[in-house]
């Protein structure tokens, strides 16, 4: 069996590394170059919690893989990050609306994570804090100036939160990885956040004028690496063809 510890890194990670390569597809391409330099900082900031995850993660699993290795070297099957953080860019508006769905969980998992028993959990989560705070900030301001603005602009939020929303039940299902963790304090139990992540969220659709679906339905499978959508098989063609074509090269 994979040890609980290892699987909850790769986990952290795979949902950083994932994100930041969906964010920085925009890198060149974005609307204003204000929003092109932000989402590419934003790639920046979770490509370097990335390390830290998946470095430790590597360290945990005690084989001599590293966090290029686990990022480069696994199939769409062994990753374990939930499918939120998978789902194409869509438009702008989509992909800031994956962003603060995806930035208001991060926020409340990594300050949990401050207070964890395993102390280089702590650390990261103490650095990473950081970030993740000015990154909901951003994303659910942008988010409430486009639901608030344009009747464009509202129409496309509010069709990108239908889409989305379906993949935020994921990041609160509890499993047997999560309850190991739990029971010593390494990490919290994910029902535990839902409460204030509901909350936090309705405040900023609200403001935004946006309309929560009202569905509960959860799309899973992600985070266990049961099942991904055929997007992350994509993606993951274009971010390791390198180390496919030509593995362990050196510069």
């Amino acid at each position: 069996m994979t040890d609980p510890l290892f699987e909850y890194l790769c986990r952290m990670g795979d949902n950083t590394l994932v994100l930041s390569h969906r964010v920085s597809e925009w890198c060149g391409v974005a609307p204003v170059l204000e929003e092109d330099i932000a989402l590419a900082n934003t790639a920046l900031d979770l490509i370097g919690q990335t390390q830290l995850w998946l470095g430790l993660a590597g360290e945990i699993e005690g084989k001599g893989r590293d966090a290029d290795t686990l990022a480069f070297r696994r199939d769409v099957w062994d990753f374990r990050n939930v499918l939120l953080a998978e789902q194409p860019n869509g438009d702008f508006g989509q992909t800031m609306m994956r962003q603060y769905l995806f930035d208001a969980w991060h926020l409340l998992q990594l300050k949990a994570l401050k207070g964890s028993s395993n102390a280089q959990i702590s650390a990261i989560a103490e650095k990473a804090v950081k970030e993740v705070t000015y990154h909901v900030e951003r994303s659910g301001d942008t988010v409430i100036g486009l639901g608030d603005g344009t009747e464009e602009s509202h129409q496309r939020m509010q069709k990108a939160l239908d889409r989305l929303w379906p993949y935020v039940g994921e990041l609160f299902v509890s499993d047997a990885v999560d309850q190991a963790l739990s029971a010593k304090g390494i990490a919290p139990e994910p029902t535990s956040l839902r409460e204030e992540y509901d909350t936090a969220v309705n405040a900023v659709l609200a403001e935004a004028t946006l309309t929560r679906p009202d569905s509960d339905f959860a799309h899973q499978g992600g985070k266990t690496g049961v099942r991904h959508t055929e997007h992350l098989g994509h993606m993951l063609t274009e971010m390791q063809w390198l180390q496919r074509a030509y593995p362990d090269a050196t510069w």
